[in-house]
Parts: C-alpha cells; sequence; structure tokens
C-alpha cells in the first residue's frame, strides 16, 4: 500500500496497517477483521476468531483488528462495503475471504486447508517444528483485545480471552490479573479469588504491578452484602446526608453489589461536602475502584473527570 500523495493521517494509518498486519503476515497467516463498537454481528462473531486464532497460535496464525471507524482510509482500500467483513493476509495480500466463515467449524476447515498450501512459518507448510505457542507480541495483542473488552462493559468474553492467554503463558501476570477483574466484574468473587491465590503463590507474578488492580478488584468486592443490609444501608445514608461514616458505608455496599453508578455519586458528593474527611477515604476509595476497573474504561473516564472538576474547579 503506497504512500505518496497521502496526507499526513493517511500515511500514518498506513504506518499502522504496515505494522499490525503487512509486517507479521510475512511468515505468518493474519486473520484480519473488520468491525466496529456498533456492529452486533462483530461481537458475535469476534469471540469465534478469537479462540481459533488462540488454538491456530502454534500454527501461525495472528489475529488483526481493524476498527472501520477509526481506520477508515484502511477500510476503503479493501473496498468494505459490509461489516463484519475477514479476510486471510498473508505476505501483505489477501489469499481468502473468510467473511462468509460463521462458526468455529468453518472457520478452522479453511485455515486446515490455507495452512496446507502456504508457507507459513510454524504451520504443515514449512516442514519446519512449530514455535511452542504465541509469541510475546501476540500475547500483547491479545491481552490488548481482553482489556478492550473489559473497558467495552463485556467482562464475560474478557473472561475469556485472559483465560486461553494464561494457559498458553502460565507466567503472564497482565493476563491473570485481568482475568481475576473480569471474573470480578462477572460476579464469580470466588473463583477471582482463587485466580488470584494461585497468583500468589509465584512471586514474580504477585510483585507484577497489573495484579495490584486485581487486587483492588477482590477488595472492593469484599464488602458485599445481601438486598436488605443494602437497603438499609441506603436508608441511613439518604437519612443524614451528614453522616459520613454512613455515605461511605453505603457506597462500599454498593459498589460491591454492582451498582457503580450510585457508589460513584455518593462518594463524588463526600468529596465536595468534604475532601478531608478521613485522611481523604472517599477519594481514595475512588482512585481504588477507577484501578480495580481500569483506567482506560469510557465509565472510569467519565467519572474521573467528574472527580477532576470537583477538586480543580
Amino acid at each position: 500500500m503506497a504512500s505518496m500523495g497521502l496526507s499526513i493521517d493517511e500515511q500514518k494509518a498506513v504506518e499502522r496497517f504496515r505494522k499490525d498486519v503487512v509486517d507479521p503476515s510475512q511468515t505468518k497467516l493474519v486473520i484480519l477483521d473488520f468491525w466496529a463498537e456498533w456492529c452486533g454481528p462483530c461481537k458475535a462473531l469476534a469471540p469465534v476468531l478469537e479462540k481459533v486464532a488462540g488454538e491456530y497460535a502454534d500454527r501461525g496464525v495472528v489475529l488483526a483488528k481493524i476498527n472501520v471507524d477509526e481506520e477508515q482510509f484502511i477500510a476503503a482500500q479493501f473496498q468494505v462495503r459490509s461489516i463484519p467483513t475477514v479476510y486471510a493476509m498473508f505476505q501483505g495480500q489477501p489469499v481468502a475471504d473468510l467473511t462468509n466463515a460463521r462458526s468455529e467449524s468453518q472457520l478452522k476447515q479453511v485455515l486446515d486447508q490455507l495452512l496446507q498450501q502456504l508457507p507459513v512459518q510454524g504451520g504443515a507448510g514449512d516442514g519446519a517444528a512449530a514455535p511452542q505457542g504465541p509469541t510475546p507480541e501476540q500475547l500483547a495483542q491479545y491481552v490488548k483485545m481482553g482489556e478492550e473488552a473489559l473497558a467495552g462493559g463485556d467482562p464475560q468474553r474478557a473472561a475469556g480471552i485472559f483465560s486461553q492467554i494464561t494457559e498458553f503463558a502460565p507466567d503472564n501476570a497482565p493476563a491473570h490479573a485481568g482475568l481475576v477483574r473480569a471474573l470480578v466484574q462477572i460476579g464469580e468473587v470466588d473463583q477471582a479469588s482463587q485466580v488470584m491465590q494461585a497468583i500468589d503463590t509465584d512471586p514474580r507474578l504477585a510483585a507484577d504491578p497489573a495484579v495490584a488492580a486485581a487486587r483492588s478488584a477482590i477488595e472492593l468486592a469484599g464488602t458485599q452484602v445481601d438486598e436488605g443490609e443494602l437497603a438499609s444501608l441506603r436508608a441511613a445514608a439518604e437519612a443524614d446526608r451528614a453522616d459520613m461514616e454512613a455515605q461511605y458505608a453505603y457506597a462500599e455496599a454498593a459498589f460491591a453489589a454492582g451498582r457503580r453508578d450510585e457508589a460513584a455519586d455518593t462518594l463524588l458528593a463526600m468529596v465536595e461536602a468534604d475532601r478531608e474527611w478521613n485522611g481523604g477515604a472517599a477519594r481514595a476509595r475512588l482512585l481504588k475502584i477507577f484501578e480495580a476497573i481500569g483506567l482506560e474504561d469510557e465509565w472510569v473516564v467519565a467519572t474521573r473527570r467528574r472527580l477532576s472538576k470537583i477538586l480543580f474547579g
């Protein structure tokens, strides 16, 4: 894809495409998925593509995703008319249209055929020994997909992605941490705690900075109460807005119950009323919530703006 005569933005798009798709495709078979946030069929297909790509990683298959809203120039070069549109790329060129391979079995059938025909590194065509699992670059890409799923409000899908990564790479701390956070958001706190216990048996995993957010997620979920007690805490908080202890107790329980809007509203009101109460406990709790959910999450970004407005006017 030539860059002469292109605008600066278009040149940057071409460079991203070269790095993410063209370069890996020189030796790998790249599944190129054109998608968008608003596309329901895209979201339905994504877990299938991710699962199959993960299973075929040791045969030289890589998944690359192009958001058509963010990369309109690239989508136009491929003449994408509808989404999802999926291609198999090898050595910089489309070698198959995978768009109609919507099921796991259909996709695997096409990939098996391609891997028999093409000299993909690690595939059936080169006669070399297959690599033992995904490369570090591929693992980083999959971790990014998991984080995007979490930030997009799909913890179930994120848990599936992170779980697969931990099978391939038991020493990948971000994947373990992401799995804990995803399980907490799903409501599987006991399972999340089991994963955290396993992390703690490995000093290298336990010391990784990514694990701190997972610990925060479990800590915040530990204040969960039943509906009756939650109603009592809410009533006490509403009865006396000046009772900071009551406000704080309700905010903790509300977040653990999955009512993060109510928790944030309460904590923000506390910061606005008395930001120094109990050594700034309300602000500290908000920051811990942000860390547990993920700083790139849209809800976190919006709530951080509200906090900044209160703190800095």
